[in-house]
């Protein structure tokens, strides 16, 4: 059901920016996680579903840029098969993110180097800790200056609260990073702007309206 229900998250995000980019090119594909061999290392197996997922969007459509979008562990799965050559973006919503252990190493954050990279993350989350998408996003920051993170205040795991201005984020993000469109203002402000100003940009209710042409 986990991975039904990731699958799932991500289909509004596939059909919006679908749409809104197909004339320029854009293809869009979900990829659907399976169950890691044995039912053990599920963490290694969804990183390398989505090395795999990358890998054959360069077998199908050459050399194109992929920004890899995830939701949950599908959002810390991206992050992390991020130094993959094509990849030149990643979208990160509410990342599953270990605590910190004495004897559990950092999320790697060396991969983003050269990547455009957003995080969002409802400030109610209940089950994976914003804190920790926090401090990875300062200690990717330090690495890489094209990384923002932007905060969901009141919402929970499931982005459901508004939906609508997360999907409007989204779809402003990728379609700028992939088709070179100028992003919104807000987008260029967080990435632009000195930790933790731009790690802890608030989503404006009603963010996207202002958008339509």
């Amino acid at each position: 059901m986990r991975s039904y229900a990731r699958y799932a998250r991500m289909l509004p995000l596939a059909r919006s920016l679908a749409a809104a980019g197909a004339a320029e090119g854009l293809v869009v594909h979900v990829v659907r996680y399976g169950p890691p061999p044995g039912g053990t290392g599920a963490d290694a197996s969804l990183v390398a579903d989505a090395g795999w997922a990358v890998e054959e969007v360069v077998r199908r459509y050459g050399d194109v840029p992929v920004c890899l979008a995830g939701h949950g562990t599908g959002g810390r799965a991206a992050l992390r098969a991020a130094g993959h050559p094509a990849v030149n973006s990643v979208l990160a919503m509410a990342p599953c993110l270990p605590e910190a252990g004495d004897r559990q190493d950092p999320e790697p954050v060396r991969q983003l180097v050269g990547r455009q990279v957003l995080i969002m993350h409802g400030t109610n989350d209940a089950h994976t800790d914003p804190r920790l998408s926090f401090r990875l996003a300062e200690r990717a920051k330090k690495a890489n200056r094209d990384t923002c993170r932007f905060e969901v205040h009141s919402d929970g795991h499931a982005l459901r609260q508004h939906h609508a201005e997360v999907l409007a984020l989204a779809s402003d993000f990728v379609l700028g990073a992939l088709l070179s469109r100028t992003y919104s203002r807000p987008v260029a402000d967080a990435l632009a702007a000195p930790p933790p100003l731009g790690l802890r940009m608030p989503l404006a209710a009603g963010f996207g309206r202002s958008l339509r042409p």
